[in-house]
């Protein structure tokens, strides 16, 4: 049987790539991870890309411990009466919420990447109206190939800072649902950065949470993507449907059932 490590170890950008293609590749249910089986092949690529003499980030050693965490949890014999009193939820659950969140971000991506691609290969004379908001208010529509962009290359300046703290949060896409609704409640009808609003987050997990967030908030067409000049910052403002979309609490309960 061919081993599932058997690939180019640099193709990986971050831990939770490598996790997910370890599981992906042997076919293993993702809300039951074998976490002593998976824990192994991490910890024997991470070895070979020493041996390799490949650099690896300080997420996959966080992660390492991650995992050797998980295991020794799982392992620790758990007392059946307290079990009763107190039922203690399954240590792998969070890991598994970063995971589904990081495939989803990661499968959007690889879309619009390839509708760019499409796009791009395609001759076309568009008249200007088509640029224009249907509302007169001057700036160019934006695509979700834009904000892509952006993202990513918030992203690669997020890797050159001098420090890079990693935390343990708890952040979702449903909370950075409800921070968008609040911060775009604010201001008033004008449009926000998103470049600035990447910027504010203080971790790789909220920045990607919040990219998911803004594809949420696009699909149901709560918000607007502008560009003030061609090539310009994402400018992101409130859609006329956006009260019927997140107004209520019904609406933002309904997009919570969508993540659990």
């Amino acid at each position: 049987m061919s081993s599932p490590l058997n690939v180019q170890l640099e193709q990986y950008q971050g831990p939770l790539d490598l996790l997910l293609d370890l599981i992906r590749k042997q076919e293993i249910n993702i809300y039951d991870i074998p976490i002593a089986r998976i824990t192994a092949q991490y910890l024997d690529y991470m070895q070979r890309a020493m041996e390799l003499d490949i650099e690896l980030s300080s997420e996959f050693v966080y992660m390492a411990a991650t995992l050797i965490h998980i295991k020794s949890r799982l392992l620790l014999p758990r007392d059946p009466e307290l079990d009763k009193i107190a039922p203690e939820e399954d240590p792998r659950t969070e890991l598994v919420q970063q995971l589904l969140e990081h495939e989803r971000f990661r499968n959007a991506a690889e879309m619009l990447q390839q509708k760019r691609l499409v796009e791009e290969a395609v001759w076309s004379n568009p008249q200007i109206r088509h640029f224009i908001s249907e509302d007169d208010t001057p700036g160019i529509d934006a695509s979700l190939v834009d904000l892509v962009r952006t993202f990513q290359q918030v992203l690669e300046r997020a890797k050159n800072r001098p420090t890079y703290d990693i935390e343990t949060e708890s952040v979702s896409v449903p909370d950075m649902i409800r921070y968008l609704r609040e911060t775009l409640k604010k201001s008033r009808g004008e449009s926000i950065s998103a470049t600035e609003l990447f910027e504010r987050q203080r971790s790789r997990r909220a920045m990607i949470c919040l990219f998911l967030a803004l594809l949420e908030l696009v699909k149901l067409q709560a918000i607007e993507l502008t560009q003030p000049d061609s090539f310009g910052d994402i400018g992101i403002r409130r859609h006329q449907n956006f009260a019927e979309a997140v107004g209520s609490e019904e609406a933002l309960a309904a997009i919570d059932q969508d993540y659990t």
